[in-house]
């Protein structure tokens, strides 16, 4: 099951801001207007103060933070930018080419065990399996449902070691605000020796995983796949007038289940209602994301609607695994004849951060749901 983070990756890479390909033909012009720049000013220092001073820099190199794999993976995509009139067909096979983009650029970082590499594959894994859901009329499902199954066989073995990541992260957090007299026995300590083998074996199977014929066979039917064309019944229909049905329909989806969730009595059963929401608010992003290609801006208002409730819902699920993790470090403390006080403490913190997240889950989705972040799926 998914478990959030929000830590910061502290890797760094100069980038010296060169022009973009289509750019290049004015490059030589600005190069010759900062050149006038730095002269002009130079100038004016030697009028004021008899001597040249050095003139201030006219471009900076800036700093990008972001790891190699995140730098690889926002690399443009051939392929990718379809034009707005193009056929739902293209658009749909635009999509898929940038997240087939992302496993790839990922894999050497799941490898090595990079920070956060496991997770935006895993996100990979779930755009593809919700592209090839959502546009069932564009990409036949007759013809996908071996590759969607062994995306569903790559995202589970990614999502187990996702969680085993970053719940141990999740519990020392919720350990922060209790008071050091009430920390009793070796809490930390059983925390990091209960996840560090189970993180271990997790990327030693998602390695194992990456090396196996199967991973290979999954990389060629999707590079086939990508390959082009589609060949939905719909996939030659202008994009504009099959995508936003799609979409309307997975946010039908979500919003009865968010309903669903809401009339289930508290307790598990609710906690498995919003788990499921949390899924088809999930899709729904995506298929947004997929349609914003040529829907614009509208689409994209409403990918980030969705992606607030997917977060709201993932926090709350999030709390719900930490809630059952302490509760089986404390029966795991208990039976090794220590104190079990301080797991309980952990435990109703994440019980009473579960029922707030329900209430912010609500209004989230009020939000998203009002009429007119919702006309452009007319």
């Amino acid at each position: 099951m998914p478990v959030n983070s929000s830590k910061t990756v502290t890797n760094q890479r100069v980038n010296k801001n060169a022009p973009r390909p289509e750019q290049q033909s004015d490059a030589p012009e600005d190069s010759a207007k900062q050149s006038r720049t730095a002269t002009s000013r130079t100038r004016v220092s030697r009028a004021h103060t008899g001597r040249v001073q050095a003139a201030p820099v006219a471009a900076t190199a800036t700093i990008d933070k972001r790891p190699d794999w995140q730098h690889d993976r926002d690399l443009p995509v051939a392929g990718t930018r379809p034009h707005r009139s193009a056929t739902a067909g293209d658009v749909v096979l635009a999509y898929l080419r940038q997240q087939a983009h992302v496993l790839r650029t990922l894999e050497p970082a799941v490898r090595t065990d990079e920070y956060d590499a496991v997770h935006q594959m895993r996100v990979g894994t779930r755009r593809l399996r919700a592209t090839l859901r959502s546009f069932g009329q564009v990409v036949p499902r007759s013809e996908t449902a071996h590759l969607a199954a062994e995306l569903k066989w790559l995202g589970q073995l990614l999502g187990t070691a996702r969680d085993d990541e970053v719940l141990p992260a999740h519990l020392r957090e919720s350990l922060r605000p209790v008071p050091v007299e009430l920390v009793i026995g070796p809490v930390q300590a059983r925390v990091q020796g209960h996840f560090a083998p189970r993180r271990a074996a997790g990327h030693a199977q998602v390695t194992e995983a990456l090396d196996s014929p199967r991973f290979a066979e999954l990389m060629a039917e999707l590079d086939l796949l990508t390959a082009g064309p589609l060949t939905g019944p719909k996939a030659a229909d202008r994009a504009r007038d099959v995508l936003p049905a799609a979409v309307r329909k997975a946010y039908k989806q979500a919003d009865r289940r968010m309903r669903r969730a809401r009339h289930t009595p508290a307790g598990p059963d609710r906690d498995v209602a919003l788990h499921q929401a949390r899924k088809s608010a999930r899709r729904a992003r995506y298929a947004a994301e997929a349609a914003s290609l040529v829907a614009g801006k509208p689409a994209r208002r409403f990918a980030r609607q969705m992606k607030q409730v997917q977060s709201v819902l993932g926090e709350h699920q999030d709390a719900v695994l930490a809630r059952h993790a302490a509760r089986d470090l404390g029966i795991g403390a208990h039976l090794a004849g220590e104190n079990a006080f301080t797991y309980g403490l952990m435990h109703e913190h994440e019980r009473q951060r579960a029922e707030k997240l329900q209430a912010t889950a609500r209004q989230t989705w009020k939000k998203a749901s009002r009429p007119r972040r919702l006309r452009w799926l007319s």
